[in-house]
């Protein structure tokens, strides 16, 4: 069994230390700079001239551990949403973007699921355990995705990473790679690091948490990571993609944008959200059968610059 364990999407607790540059992977928070120094576009991805993840997509799930019918609705439906044609500010508007890196569009098909409930590898996994899930099924033209349930610890989460994305093969003598994508639910073991902004940070400004979209600090964190690292395997699969830096450690589509959703975001402030009316949650997304969601800004290659939905 081969695999190549890449790019995590580092915490932010890493990266608090710095009073002027927002962290380069990670999906929350950082020193909050002063109103007056607005967040500027931090970098320019360069493009290395290898194949993207273009055209039909499936994404094969595997949910390891225990999650409830509502928390894998939550995560469904916004796959389900990015084929859709819903009017800005949408979750398919936010994939758009997708399409302006080279190859057009990616239109991600919903696959096959797989429940494991049991914990059959027990509650503590490591990387070649996520491999092992993510090698299940075809590999043709698809993505292999795990989340794993709260109560699930694998190697680094929470330390210094919320997720990753990679690429494997089915054997070691196969020639082709698969790319896998994996999140794990921080909601009771890291949501001060892994679900910023609906929970205060452990370190750096201590405002109000936001209220989630879908009334899940875990689930909606998990969204944020996800969306990062989807649009990170679709723009950079194979090591030879769109990123910025060493690619051990590379800025992505969405990582070099981390901590912005909204218009005049800057290190530990999100930005200008929109807030429902009845539950008093922010978000910046309408989804499938009008669910809400918040996702984080996405950098365009024609501007050089984060682009966000609202």
């Amino acid at each position: 069994m081969a695999f190549n364990h890449h790019y995590p999407l580092l915490i932010a607790s890493l990266f608090l230390l710095s009073t002027l540059i927002v962290p380069s992977t990670a999906s929350g928070t950082a020193r909050k700079l002063s109103q007056g120094q607005q967040q500027q576009p931090m970098t320019t991805l360069s493009y290395h001239k290898g194949p993207l993840l273009k055209g039909n997509i499936t994404a094969h799930i595997t949910w390891y551990g225990k999650f409830t019918p509502s928390q894998r609705a939550i995560l469904l439906d916004f796959i389900q949403s990015l084929r859709l044609h819903i009017p800005a500010p949408s979750v398919p508007s936010w994939w758009k973007m997708t399409e302006k890196y080279k190859g057009g569009y990616t239109n991600l098909i919903l696959g096959k699921q797989t429940i494991d409930n049991t914990y059959s590898l027990g509650k503590s996994l490591k990387s070649p355990h996520i491999l092992r899930f993510a090698r299940r099924g075809e590999h043709q033209g698809s993505i292999s995705v795990v989340f794993t349930a709260k109560d699930v610890v694998v190697d680094g989460f929470c330390m210094n990473n919320c997720g990753s994305h990679g690429t494997g093969k089915t054997s070691k003598s196969a020639k082709t790679k698969f790319p896998y994508i994996w999140v794990g639910n921080p909601e009771t073991q890291c949501p001060g690091e892994c679900a910023w902004p609906f929970h205060q940070p452990i370190y750096g400004p201590q405002s109000p948490p936001l209220i989630p979209p879908n009334g899940d600090v875990g689930v909606d964190g998990m969204i944020i990571n996800f969306a990062t690292l989807l649009a990170g395997t679709v723009t950079n699969p194979y090591d030879n993609g769109y990123y910025q830096g060493p690619s051990t450690a590379p800025l992505e589509a969405v990582s070099a944008c981390t901590g912005i959703y909204g218009k005049g975001a800057f290190p530990g402030y999100p930005g200008q959200l929109l807030v429902d009316k009845t539950t008093g949650a922010s978000y910046n997304a309408i989804g499938i059968h009008g669910r809400k969601y918040l996702l984080p800004a996405m950098w365009d290659p024609k501007t050089s610059a984060c682009t966000t939905l609202v």
